[in-house]
């Protein structure tokens, strides 16, 4: 169900709201990356949630541009 309310975000979005939505996705990744290597990471389920949020938010752009 979270992820249907996060998708319909998403699709209200502008294009430059995706860019840095997914530019803040890729940073928090990178980040979770290093916590898991340095042992401080304690959820790490979410290295996958935010894996999939990348995805979709990649999505939602691929289909703006086959529209245009």
């Amino acid at each position: 169900m979270k992820s249907k309310k996060y998708n319909a975000q998403l699709q209200g979005m502008t294009a430059e709201e995706l860019t840095k939505e997914l530019t803040d996705a890729k940073k928090e990744l990178f980040n979770i990356r290093f916590q898991n290597a340095t042992n401080q990471l304690e959820n790490t389920g979410r290295i996958k949630e935010v894996r999939k949020n990348i995805a979709r938010i990649q999505t939602v752009l691929a289909q703006r541009a086959a529209e245009n």
